[in-house]
């Protein structure tokens, strides 16, 4: 047991020197590829995040703002039509 936790310990050490070996010299990204999946995710976190806000806000003012009409009434003739009036077809 003792043995893998050394070698884990190892492993972070190592990890952590080769990113701040990247961050000193200014060269996160091996290639284009690797920005462009980096610009990727953080398109989609911001989406994410975004979208979260946006249903939070609408939960908050919901609860707030009561002053939304509610659905309006349809008169009994006006639900049972359906289509729409080709005008074109009159005399």
């Amino acid at each position: 047991m003792a043995a893998s936790a050394e070698d884990l310990r190892r492993e972070l050490e190592a990890t952590e020197q080769e990113v701040l070996g990247r961050l000193r010299s200014r060269q996160l990204f091996q290639s284009e590829w690797d920005t462009a999946a980096f610009i990727v995710f953080l398109t989609f976190v911001g989406t994410v995040l975004l979208l979260l806000l946006l249903a939070l806000a609408h939960c908050c003012c919901r609860c707030c703002c009561r002053a939304a009409p509610g659905p309006r009434k349809v008169s009994p003739a006006k639900r049972s039509r359906k289509g729409v009036d080709n005008l074109a077809l009159e005399p």
